[in-house]
């Protein structure tokens, strides 16, 4: 995929279904990674995340070249070249990632738990820089929670307790109100304790990512590559009738108009959707 983004259309997705894995993929920085800091000429590979900015609304993508932001019919590169194996944004408009830095980034290797309080222009490691490659990540408020091989959450961005879980998480979601859901191998699991304790919830079908939409909106990708979503924090379920297909990322949100806007990365394409996936919109791709 090139930093030269199609312009979005409407219509179907056709993309094959598959059973989603729940294994952690690794990345190294490579030296074609720092061949430029402007975007221009860069090929994207391996899109970890795909959000909007809570201020600006801007589509983001975290990806094996650094950050992109969409800008029309474009995806300008942000800030320095990296890998960017994990990525979110508070609703505070703070960023947080973690990763390995490009080859001209003075930043440690692993980065650690880096932030940016200038919607990704530069970032400063808050803490286990050298230490940490966190293959998930979220954050919310006082919560940020990371999986580096071990769960951690910080309340500081500085400290970090280690936490128990029953099978490593591959993806970690925080809501505004602080509640953690993990997808696991073991199930969809729930902590309101930081992590502390889980209690497990019971989805249609198992979760593979997980994504709150606001303090009461759940939407996961399952097994099935369709989307659940629930409206009252994981207890009861609906299950979309559409197969997506294999997605390697997940975020939702809510638009200006109150509807549910959930975004997914399928192959190399970014798409979003506003009715549980009978339709979808291509963003990216």
């Amino acid at each position: 995929m090139s930093t030269r983004a199609r312009r979005p259309h409407r219509g179907l997705a056709a993309v094959a279904a598959a059973a989603l894995g729940l294994a952690l993929a690794g990345c190294a920085p490579t030296a074609d990674q720092d061949s430029s800091e402007t975007g221009a000429g860069i090929a994207i590979t391996h899109i970890h995340a795909a959000v909007r900015d809570p201020g600006s609304g801007d589509l983001l993508l975290a990806t094996h070249q650094g950050l992109f932001r969409q800008d029309g019919a474009d995806l300008v590169a942000v800030g320095p070249v990296m890998d960017l194996m994990s990525f979110t944004v508070d609703a505070d408009g703070t960023y947080y990632a973690s990763g390995h830095p490009g080859l001209q980034a003075d930043l440690p290797e692993p980065l650690g738990l880096i932030t940016s309080a200038d919607q990704g222009t530069t970032w400063t490691v808050a803490s286990r820089g050298g230490e940490s490659d966190f293959h998930a990540l979220t954050a919310s408020g006082s919560t940020v929670a990371g999986y580096d091989g071990t769960l951690r959450t910080s309340s500081d961005r500085r400290t970090w307790r280690q936490r128990p879980i029953a099978a490593p998480p591959r993806a970690l979601a925080a809501s505004p109100d602080g509640t953690l859901l993990a997808t696991t191998s073991a199930g969809l699991l729930r902590s309101t304790d930081d992590g502390a304790t889980w209690s497990t919830l019971t989805p249609p079908e198992p979760a593979v990512l997980v994504a709150w939409a606001d303090t009461s909106t759940v939407v996961a990708l399952t097994t099935g590559g369709r989307i659940a979503t629930s409206t009252d924090a994981g207890k009861s379920w609906t299950l979309g009738a559409t197969v997506l297909g294999e997605a390697g990322a997940l975020s939702a949100g809510r638009t200006s108009e109150g509807s549910l806007e959930v975004i997914a990365v399928v192959g190399d394409t970014v798409i979003r959707t506003l009715d549980e996936g009978a339709t979808t919109e291509v963003l990216v791709g």
